[in-house]
């Protein structure tokens, strides 16, 4: 089973969003060129924080079950928009499926891997993509308390399912963009998710 989590869409890069309440999304799957604005400096930004690329922490985060299954053969994205087809890839592998190309896995979906080339993937777009792939199926949750999302958190380290989060980067580090990575899993007493992210300037923290 495979998550995928956004905190919020539709997510244009560059276009501050509107002034609103955070909302929490999830997209459960069960196993059968786009440049950010610049940086806000009244962000106070994770990549400042100690535990954001803490190399004892990082070796802890890579051996928890699920992470595990996606390490070696981890995949960056191709080019700057192809953040969500490097996250189903990195998702469809780590699932032990038939692995396949950024770009052929739009293949048997009704989404054009040319638009995502230039403007990226909204959710639903993200769900079509995995779901078109045999053997999975695809759930999307929107609208979760903070409750109900950390309780999907605490399930990302079981190895039958996974989870991919869709979330703004301005809040984590200042820059108005949208992106899609897979989660390798939480560590519950510090309240710290693994991103896997797919684009190699950020690199999983």
């Amino acid at each position: 089973m495979a998550y995928l989590v956004p905190l919020h869409l539709p997510v244009t890069p560059c276009v501050p969003p509107p002034r609103q309440a955070l909302t929490w999304l999830l997209l459960v799957i069960t196993l059968l060129s786009l440049t950010a604005c610049g940086r806000d400096p009244t962000v106070d930004a994770i990549d400042d924080e100690p535990y954001y690329q803490d190399p004892a922490l990082l070796e802890q985060a890579w051996s928890l079950p699920v992470a595990d299954t996606y390490w070696p053969g981890f995949e960056y994205q191709d080019n700057a928009a192809f953040c969500g087809p490097a996250t189903a890839v990195n998702v469809l592998r780590s699932l032990g499926l038939a692995s396949v190309g950024q770009w052929e896995v739009f293949e048997g979906s009704d989404v054009w891997a040319w638009k995502a080339r230039f403007l990226g993937l909204t959710l639903d777009q993200m769900a079509q993509v995995i779901a078109a792939q045999e053997g999975v199926e695809v759930t999307l949750l929107r609208d979760l308390s903070l409750a109900e999302f950390k309780g999907h958190l605490r399930q990302s380290n079981d190895p039958r399912q996974r989870y991919i989060i869709n979330f703004g980067r301005h809040p984590l580090f200042g820059v108005r963009i949208g992106h899609f990575s897979p989660i390798g899993g939480y560590f519950p007493e510090r309240d710290l998710v693994f991103v896997l992210d797919v684009l190699e300037d950020y690199r999983p923290f």
